[in-house]
């Protein structure tokens, strides 16, 4: 679990530069770098309260170049990155009169060589901000960078979210929903022009999952605070997707039967052999994982060995596997939401405790979903999950769109603002995220260009790229997959580069780095019949096979 929880965590956020997009590495915004001017003096400054807020506090704190130490956050070890410049620490904490909350923004200033721009850091599961690795990377790169706390917990941690009688706590679960970040980028707009006498002259917004979420909500409520808003695995459609999670863990416990994750594994292993070559090449990667027809029954009576132990999958086992992967259904059969995609790992959500002493295991729910569900529909903290009927599970999916859609949904297609002020909103998405399928992100995509007249029309200020085989924010995370997201958003705002394709290295099913061009959504990689398969030059992009 612990893994798990490290993998879904990984906040994806970049230490790369812009240079594979821009002219020169050394390339400035408008007014050029305020590396020009003397030293910064690192103190405490009068910063106006936003809208709504009162000033509670100003700290400044000047950190010398070198290394800056990441602490640890459970369930994420202590880190560290090294080649950081001299930078001032500004903490701002700001209170809503009467919510009785408390919450901090950060906002990083190298005290030499700006590069002009600032970077906000989004947070991940229910963190709302950065504990320092995505502030020093930036920073690092010559960015002025900002997080927010929103006041809220730690990755996994929501003793916030209740009062002492059992009701929802409104102010902290409006300022991680979307107040907060709002907040930040305020904030961290005022505390750069005062430190350097001048504005920013691009803002970013950076982050995948929770961070991903948020993003698309800036976008969607306060379309003017940022120019560029990369926003990976966003989770959107939180009210639906959060609950939709808990599924795998309702089916196991519904069907009486919990396959290990050598069983998983196998089901995987065979859907991707299957379902790799539709993009016409054996590359170990699944392109359009929603095509994927594998029938898991077709692995029953397969041998499985397991910790020197031989297991035989069952129809059982094919059954718990085709409804994760089929995704949550009513009663009655209508369809709720999509499942994990093929080729993801199916453990994620499908996870077990080890055997006890009579060999009897049971669901280990993921702790986002299992969270969610149990304080914010259940209200009770202690609830216990594995209690969930399919008929109680689609009860609790409508509640949570009925009670939270419109507070934390981040659903809302209407574009329009956001692209009038000229932003722009790019997005990848690993076709194996274990954690908040892909297919969500595509519906949401689809919605907007329902809503703002067709694709071109949106690729015009938003554009989506799917990645096939990468899983939760699986790019950029030091597995050696990679992908320079941030440098092509800075040239399609800065230059007018708008990117038809984002260059990669992925990891395929078999652990090995190929090369590809992540495709703009809808087309979807193909393979020429000829060159190397472990390289972008043998494949194009072409439209997606109708079916």
């Amino acid at each position: 679990m612990r893994r798990l929880l490290l993998a879904a965590l990984a906040t994806g956020v970049p230490l790369v530069t812009a240079a594979a997009y821009l002219p020169n590495a050394a390339a400035q915004p408008p007014h050029g770098p305020a590396s020009a001017s003397a030293p910064r003096t690192c103190s405490p400054q009068s910063v106006t309260a936003p809208a709504g807020t009162t000033v509670e506090s100003v700290t400044a704190v000047r950190h010398e170049a070198g290394t800056v130490d990441v602490p640890e956050v459970w369930p994420l070890p202590a880190d560290h990155v090294d080649g950081v410049p001299a930078f001032c620490d500004v903490t701002v904490t700001l209170t809503h009169p009467g919510a009785g909350d408390h919450a901090k923004v950060r906002v990083w200033l190298p005290l030499q060589g700006w590069n002009g721009r600032l970077q906000t850091i989004g947070g991940s599961a229910y963190a709302a901000g950065d504990y320092g690795k995505g502030l020093a990377g930036a920073v690092r790169n010559g960015y002025a960078a900002a997080t927010t706390d929103a006041g809220v917990g730690t990755y996994i941690d929501t003793s916030w979210a209740l009062s002492g009688d059992g009701q929802v706590n409104e102010a902290p679960l409006q300022n991680f929903a979307s107040r907060s970040e709002h907040e930040a980028a305020v904030v961290a707009k005022e505390v750069i022009g005062r430190f350097y006498g001048r504005p920013a002259s691009y803002a970013y917004f950076n982050g995948c999952s929770t961070g991903g979420r948020q993003g698309y909500m800036e976008a969607q409520r306060h379309p003017d605070d940022y120019d560029g808003i990369l926003a990976n695995a966003p989770a959107v459609h939180w009210d639906e997707f959060e609950v939709a999670t808990l599924w795998p863990q309702v089916v196991m416990n519904q069907e009486k039967n919990y396959p290990t994750p050598c069983e998983l594994a196998a089901f995987t292993k065979a859907a991707v052999q299957e379902c790799d070559p539709l993009d016409g090449a054996e590359d170990g990667l699944v392109d359009a994982p929603e095509r994927c027809g594998f029938d898991p029954r077709s692995l029953i009576g397969t041998k499985v060995l397991c910790a020197g132990r031989e297991l035989t999958i069952t129809a059982a086992d094919a059954t718990v596997v085709r409804k994760i992967w089929d995704g949550p259904r009513t009663t009655s059969g209508r369809k709720l939401w999509p499942g994990v995609p093929v080729g993801a790992e199916l453990s994620g959500l499908a996870g077990t405790t080890p055997p006890d002493a009579e060999g009897n295991v049971k669901g280990a729910p993921f702790p986002v979903p299992a969270a969610w569900v149990a304080t914010w529909l259940e209200k009770q903290p202690s609830f216990d999950v594995s209690t969930i009927t399919y008929s109680r599970f689609t009860q609790l999916f409508k509640q949570s769109q009925a009670e939270y859609g419109r507070v934390i949904g981040t659903d809302d297609p209407d574009l329009s603002a956001f692209r009038d002020s000229g932003g722009k909103l790019l997005t990848w998405h690993g076709g194996a995220d274990e954690f908040i399928p892909a297919q969500g992100t595509v519906r949401y995509r689809q919605q907007v260009e329902r809503k703002m007249g067709g694709i071109k029309k949106v690729d015009d200020f938003y554009r989506l790229f799917l990645a096939p085989g990468a899983t939760h924010c699986g790019l950029n995370n030091g597995s050696g997959a990679t992908v320079d997201d941030l440098g092509a958003l800075v040239a399609w705002v800065e230059q007018g580069k708008a990117p038809r394709t984002l260059p990669a290295t992925l990891r395929n099913a078999s652990g090995d780095l190929v090369t590809r061009e992540l495709c703009g959504y809808p087309r979807m990689p193909r393979y020429d019949g000829h060159g190397d398969r472990t390289t972008a030059a043998g494949f194009h992009c072409a439209p997606p096979t109708r079916h």
